[in-house]
């Protein structure tokens, strides 16, 4: 068993199975559920805060060891009461002495004083009039010009927290006291998931159907999956212009952490690695939380309006590259975005995964920038729009865009979203010249039935040589835009001089305009027809030859190696069937008459 270290902050319980920890969150959220917040869009929001604040003091206090041992200077983020040892820890006069605690008072000093005190519902005044209005000032730089960047953190974490919303001080404390026996330093890693790991199994519940957070959830099997595809690299930077609950940007950091780096690549790991952007006000705290549960020190996550450029804060984003090393998301399916977006972006379109794209190809490294998305299929076959065919033609002249995976389509299905999906892998830099494609279409994927990574064994095996299988195939890129170009150019060099006949006819209609006769007046009536005819015919011809180029941009996965299954009956065995079913209802029918 991991050894566990006493240092004041921690009860001591070692939750040592994962039924033990699943449990001990669980009995937190049913507490908060009796506190009328009944769904987990509502509950998720208020633990994640109370927890936030939990680990925070727990990492500080080892901080604060460590910097002792070693004589270097520690200054916390936060100081008394405002901790979670002042304020939220159980009463324990006899728990070890804090490193660097104020006035050596015991663990618990402040709660027992507000709890014990004059004052009705002490602990929850305290922390709606005092403890919350204090963490969200550190977003405030008049009030705080030298805030950290964890204080920082802080001030943006709290920046959507009021008050708490849970009813009575009873299960206020109910709370703390279930949070503080989850601490990090309880649970046994050895043989148990990590807190983090506990924290993205309540976002899941945010993303389930019915509690309307599928949007801002990507199931974490596909997350992973796509990571592993990407394969960041220590030293590289790591974006999500659609943050949501910060997946992508967390996986990522798990991923690269399994590399062993060194003492200064974590460093960099934890402060100067990882960045998104986030509108959404309830779930962009969230997402902060989620980032430094899982040990990044110091996300960087605007919070604003991606496709508008419209800031709610900027504080933890300053110092962000103009362009990053990977790009990692998963758009809003099936939004529509005002002009105000529309017009920063070269091809138009309301559709927001469309203007996502776009955004993406301009932010990365243009020598080499990988980017991985998640993306809805009908922006893939869709050619009836000129800003989705455009944004597809810069993304094959731009990119290389080395392979498309094709997703069942029940995947998003209990993040609250039934569309089909695939994922895009490309690199900036270089035009595409083929597209490898994978088919994981066919597979079943229901509540019970979920999209494991299992599922991309065989894909991963495949993926080095981008080998032929019944599920994958390479589509030749260059040899589609040859052969639409051999098709259309016909179509335009015939369709040029019927709109040159056209145009001189047009200038002879001007001319017998200014002769003002019955006869001109008749001619005109004449030529005009003529005109018609000749523009008709070769809009129709140009109109062919465009939408023979524009097939070229669809890029739908359709395998061609799918085995279909045929019907080979006769009707006479159809008929013979049916009849033989007839029979066999006849006979049900009887036995249930002979019944009564």
């Amino acid at each position: 068993m991991a050894k566990q270290k006493k240092n004041g902050n921690s009860n001591g319980k070692v939750l040592n199975t994962q039924q033990s920890v699943n449990a001990a969150v669980w009995n937190i959220c049913n507490i908060l559920r009796r506190s009328n917040l009944a769904g987990a869009l509502q509950y998720v929001p208020e633990l994640s805060w109370i927890l936030f604040l939990r680990i925070l003091d727990e990492r500080e206090q080892l901080e604060a060891e460590e910097a002792e041992v070693i004589g270097s200077p520690f200054t916390p983020s936060l100081q008394s009461p405002y901790r979670w040892r002042d304020w939220a820890a159980p009463y324990d006069d006899n728990a070890p002495p804090l490193v660097a605690a104020s006035e050596d008072r015991p663990q618990g000093w402040k709660r027992k004083e507000l709890h014990e005190g004059q004052e009705f519902n002490g602990v929850i005044n305290f922390v709606n009039n005092e403890l919350l209005p204090h963490l969200r000032s550190f977003s405030d730089p008049v009030k705080h010009p030298n805030a950290s960047p964890r204080q920082k953190v802080i001030g943006e974490i709290m920046s959507g927290v009021e008050r708490t919303r849970v009813d009575t001080e009873k299960n206020f404390l109910d709370v703390l006291d279930k949070v503080h026996e989850i601490s990090e330093q309880n649970i046994d890693t050895t043989h148990v998931f990590p807190l983090s790991q506990v924290f993205e199994g309540l976002l899941l519940k945010m993303g389930e159907k019915g509690n309307d957070g599928g949007q801002f959830f990507t199931p974490r099997e596909i997350i992973r999956a796509m990571v592993k595809v990407i394969d960041p690299q220590i030293g590289e930077t790591i974006f999500d212009p659609a943050a949501g609950t910060g997946g992508f940007l967390a996986q990522a950091f798990d991923y690269m952490k399994d590399k062993n780096p060194s003492g200064e690549e974590l460093s960099r790991l934890k402060h100067r690695t990882f960045y998104g952007r986030e509108k959404d006000n309830l779930i962009y705290p969230i997402g902060l939380a989620n980032m430094i549960l899982h040990g990044v020190d110091e996300p960087h996550i605007w919070h604003g309006n991606t496709l508008t450029g419209q800031e709610t804060y900027g504080g933890l984003f300053e110092g962000a590259p103009p362009f990053f090393d990977v790009i990692l998301m998963n758009p809003p399916f099936g939004g529509k975005e005002s002009k105000a977006a529309q017009n920063l972006f070269a091809f138009q379109t309301g559709a927001t995964q469309v203007l996502f794209l776009q955004y993406i190809i301009d932010h990365l490294r243009p020598d080499g920038g990988r980017c991985g998305m998640v993306i809805d299929e009908g922006v893939l076959f869709r050619t009836n729009e000129t800003a989705f065919v455009q944004t597809k033609r810069k993304l094959l002249d731009d990119c290389d865009l080395w392979c498309i995976v094709s997703l069942a389509g029940g995947v998003f299905t209990a993040a609250g979203a039934g569309v089909k999906t695939n994922l895009l892998f490309f690199t900036k830099g270089r035009p595409t010249e083929k597209i490898w494609y994978y088919d994981l279409s066919d597979i079943k994927v229901g509540k019970k039935t979920p999209f494991t990574l299992d599922k991309f064994t065989d894909f991963f095996r495949l993926l080095p040589e981008r080998g032929d299988s019944e599920r994958s195939w390479t589509v030749d890129i260059i040899a589609r835009r040859q052969e639409a170009k051999r098709q259309a150019d016909p179509l335009r060099e015939k369709a040029r001089p019927l709109t040159t006949e056209a145009t001189g006819l047009r200038a002879q209609i001007k001319e017998l305009k200014k002769q003002n006769t019955p006869s001109a007046q008749a001619k005109i009536a004449e030529l005009l027809i003529t005109v018609s005819t000749l523009e008709t015919e070769a809009r129709e011809l140009t109109n062919k030859a465009q939408a023979i180029e524009d097939a070229v941009y669809d890029l739908k996965a359709v395998n061609p190696n799918a085995k279909t299954v045929e019907d080979t009956r006769t009707p006479k065995d159809l008929l013979d069937f049916i009849e033989l079913k007839g029979q066999e209802v006849a006979k049900a029918l009887a036995v249930l008459r002979n019944l009564n």
